[in-house]
């Protein structure tokens, strides 16, 4: 087990299973220790700029010998295999809402799903619209699976067979295979209350409450008092940070002929739909959770100086152990 990268030597008092510059995939399965479940950041990087060293946000849910993906980001496939979990082994798939750095691999899970010939029943749950967006991709896959492997006279397979969507909103209380999920509507979107589109989006963060702890991923959110009671005494917080200011300039240079209006509405949405380092940080304290993994994370890289500013902020707000996770840490 290897110290984590805490400020203050605050060292994360849970299960970090991934040796030190060991490739995950080389690693023997981690039990399921007294029901603790155990959760893989696949991919930590936030959207839409690409990172070479991160993937796009997905997570990896290992609990009684079952698999489960939470959100499923561009890259998320390659990663799996790295833990060891081939998409045909998924148990089922958690979205917490549908930007596209989100749901941008779950159209390779499906078709790699197919390809391997998978029968067994996977479940993908989401907020409103997901429907749409697994119908939408399934519809995609019908050339390729028509002319399959290009072979005259081949029986037709339903590509489709076991894929079941089930729509979650805002205090939906779930079971699956003993672990309770528990989902809240946080501030990613501030469609106005009670509007059209209020109704039709939501973005959900999720509360995982396994036999030995409980596990919260806020998914994308800006500060939310749903969340803060949703997280209320968890065990671990996996959460989203950015760099406002940094992740608005990056967008700029990436985008330089960017509309005003489209600059304009992006401003509004990074500045008042995520969490800066001192919002996670009393978030977290408010909450009064265990631990606090950071992803989703859009910043300055460890190796630069400004990176420390950020561990400063998070540990005069949050007095407990945190960490800014890597791809392919575990916990």
């Amino acid at each position: 087990m290897r110290p984590l990268r805490t400020f203050a030597c605050r060292v994360l008092p849970l299960l970090l299973l991934t040796a030190a510059g060991t490739p995950a995939a080389a690693q023997e399965p981690a039990p399921d220790r007294k029901g603790l479940g155990t959760w893989i950041t696949l991919g930590t990087n936030a959207g839409p700029v690409v990172v070479p060293e991160r993937s796009q946000p997905a997570n990896l849910l290992r609990f009684a010998g079952k698999d489960y993906l939470v959100d499923v980001g561009d890259g998320a496939a390659g990663r799996m295999e790295q833990a060891g979990v081939q998409s045909r082994a998924v148990d089922a798939i958690f979205l917490s809402h549908l930007h596209f750095d989100h749901t941008g691999g779950l159209a390779a899970v499906l078709g790699l799903r197919f390809q391997t010939s998978a029968r067994d029943p996977l479940t993908i749950y989401g907020p409103p619209g997901t429907r749409e967006l697994v119908e939408g991709l399934l519809a995609s896959m019908v050339p390729g699976v028509t002319a399959n492997y290009g072979v005259e006279g081949a029986p037709p397979v339903d590509h489709r067979a076991g894929i079941t969507v089930r729509e979650l909103r805002d205090g939906d209380r779930i079971e699956v295979d003993g672990m309770t999920v528990t989902v809240a509507r946080n501030t990613h979107y501030s469609f106005p209350e009670g509007s059209a589109m209020a109704q039709r989006f939501q973005s959900l963060s999720l509360r995982f409450d396994l036999p030995g702890r409980a596990i919260v991923y806020t998914g994308d959110t800006g500060p939310s008092a749903r969340l803060e009671e949703l997280a209320k005494g968890a065990d671990l917080m996996v959460a989203e940070m950015m760099d406002i200011p940094l992740t608005i300039a990056r967008l700029i240079a990436a985008n330089p002929g960017i509309p005003e209006g489209q600059l304009q509405a992006m401003q509004t949405h990074l500045a008042h739909h995520h969490l800066s380092p001192a919002d996670l940080g009393a978030l977290a304290a408010r909450a009064d959770v265990g631990g606090l993994v950071v992803t989703h994370f859009s910043g300055w890289d460890p190796r630069s100086p400004e990176h420390f500013a950020y561990l400063t902020t998070l540990s005069a707000a949050y007095p407990g152990p945190f960490e800014i996770a890597d791809d392919m840490d575990a916990y």
